[in-house]
């Protein structure tokens, strides 16, 4: 499958990147090697999780999903052969989003233990921390660059004005600058990257992943009313997008897929 350079890193990740936030949730491990397998199978490289995950679910703690990958990865002796992307900062039991140093070097080396990996690919802030500046949480990146633990850095969901004042800061400083970016982005909803925060990406070719790609399972067209919100536990999620906007993405999707004999969620995703 043809791989595309992750901006200015050496990445090479494939156009879609598989996301984690299900694998010790609705998909236990047993699921989630099926998926991993069926992933690598078809060609495709990057996975996509973050230390929370899945935290919110009755009986966890934090890390499942980092825990299942790297028992997959260990038991399928493939390591070399993905790109393992991880992020930090989200509430672990600390009460708050945490980027401080502190913070951040207790947990890389929680993550990377759960990955069963010595280097995390690509590892992201996973929400701006108003409580920590941006030269803190840089310094602490460094840090971990130099001790070889991540290979790259970049972040999730910081607008144009965050995005700036964190390049600004690492360029006034000689730290390093986050690499890549992860917004949210799909067929719903393309607000969150579309203008100032694309421009600034392209401007500074910061490579660009998403979540939410299927609008947490909206866009795979399976649900169509309040009835159907109980085909899983993350149904409820997708209550907000059961507006006239949903209804008439919906029906341009229906009539794209009947054209091409395609599946909703291949067209939302092509």
């Amino acid at each position: 499958m043809h791989k595309r350079r992750l901006g200015r890193t050496e990445l090479s990740i494939a156009p879609l990147v598989l996301g984690g936030n299900v694998f010790g949730w609705t998909a236990d491990e047993k699921i989630s090697f099926d998926l991993l397998d069926r992933f690598a199978d078809a060609g495709l490289n990057a996975i996509d999780t973050a230390d929370v995950y899945s935290r919110w679910a009755p009986g966890n703690k934090g890390g499942e999903s980092e825990t299942i990958i790297g028992k997959w990865m260990k038991s399928r002796g493939n390591r070399d052969k993905i790109v393992v992307i991880t992020k930090v900062g989200s509430d672990m039991g600390q009460g708050r989003r945490d980027l401080s140093a502190v913070y951040i070097e207790k947990a890389v080396d929680a993550s990377l233990k759960r990955l069963q990996t010595d280097v995390i690919d690509l590892y992201l802030s996973h929400w701006p921390d108003p409580a920590t500046p941006y030269e803190e949480t840089l310094g602490a990146y460094q840090s971990l660059l130099a001790k070889g633990k991540v290979r790259h850095v970049g972040c999730s969901n910081l607008d144009a004005g965050q995005l700036r004042a964190a390049l600004d800061v690492a360029s006034l400083r000689s730290l390093p600058r986050y690499e890549v970016l992860q917004p949210e982005y799909n067929l719903y909803d393309r607000s969150s990257l579309d203008g100032p925060l694309l421009d600034l990406c392209v401007a500074e070719d910061i490579g660009v992943i998403t979540y939410f790609g299927l609008a947490k399972g909206f866009l795979s067209g399976k649900y169509r009313g309040k009835a159907d919100l109980g085909q899983s536990e993350r149904g409820e999620d997708v209550a907000s997008y059961l507006n006239e906007r949903g209804m008439r993405v919906l029906a341009a999707l229906d009539s794209v897929s009947a054209r091409h004999s395609a599946r909703q969620a291949e067209v939302a995703l092509a």
